[in-house]
């Protein structure tokens, strides 16, 4: 694979919905089916369901020795927890994942393709204490219809939507090493570098020729000064933001794959 410095073409497509960033980066991720969301969302409610009357028939036992006011303010709070931490914390941990997406095959990223973060997943469960729990889960079901992307409530609030993850994974693209940066980047330390700027990093260099030129430009020194900042040493005096990108990513993922043990795929 080259880097084009001067509008070459694109030189293949994808079956997925492309997504397109507020930075115009083409990210190829496939926004999961309606159907597919609703099984997640079914067993999600499932386990939150039987947490619920866990927790009910644990307070109605404690009750025989405690204050009623105190029973109300168990159950209200463990309530809450259920319906608003227990989504929160599995998305947070797992980055985007509850048990039912799991399940499913599915995952939480934001719109622009990155890690879904704490107050992604907080804002997601509390709207989804109104439009699921509240109404039955009609307003997430109108909302989710009539967004293109089968966004719900919560996904608009967060900035986040939910992809298939499996498929996402099957089409990943390795991006080469560049022979000429091939000797620096073996020596380079990259350990500070974040997965947020390497997936925004990657997302310009595989999309880089359907980028218009002043856009190529600009996001290509944006990324390359949040990537230098992160590594050392720097890269070659004059080398190209695409060039030195690359290098980077192909890098990160070598080392990355010969940490792995021998048995699991590359």
């Amino acid at each position: 694979m080259s880097y084009p410095v001067h509008g070459q073409g694109h030189d293949g497509a994808y079956g997925a919905t492309p997504l397109v960033t507020g930075d115009a980066v083409v990210l190829d991720l496939r926004p999961a089916g309606f159907a597919t969301r609703a099984v997640a969302l079914v067993i999600d409610m499932i386990v939150q369901i039987a947490l619920i009357v866990l927790l009910t028939t644990l307070t109605l036992w404690m009750g025989t020795e405690l204050d009623p006011a105190a029973v109300a303010a168990i159950s209200l709070g463990g309530t809450i927890l259920v319906f608003v931490g227990y989504p929160t914390a599995f998305e947070t941990v797992s980055r985007g994942r509850s048990l039912g997406k799991m399940a499913m095959g599915l995952r939480v990223v934001g719109t622009d393709g990155s890690p879904e973060r704490f107050r992604q997943a907080l804002a997601r469960a509390l709207a989804s204490f109104v439009e699921v729990w509240m109404t039955s889960g009609v307003i997430a079901l109108i909302v989710s219809m009539l967004s293109r992307d089968g966004r719900r409530v919560g996904d608009f609030v967060a900035g986040t939507m939910v992809v298939e993850e499996r498929a996402g994974r099957a089409r990943e693209e390795a991006v080469p090493m560049p022979p000429q940066l091939a000797g620096w980047a073996a020596g380079a330390e990259l350990a500070r570098l974040s997965p947020e700027t390497a997936a925004a990093a990657r997302q310009y260099v595989l999309r880089y020729a359907e980028l218009a030129e002043y856009t190529r430009y600009e996001m290509g020194a944006r990324l390359a000064d949040e990537v230098a900042a992160q590594i050392s040493p720097p890269p070659p005096p004059g080398t190209p933001p695409p060039y030195f990108l690359a290098a980077v990513l192909a890098e990160r993922r070598r080392r990355h794959e010969a940490a792995l043990p021998p048995h699991l795929p590359r």
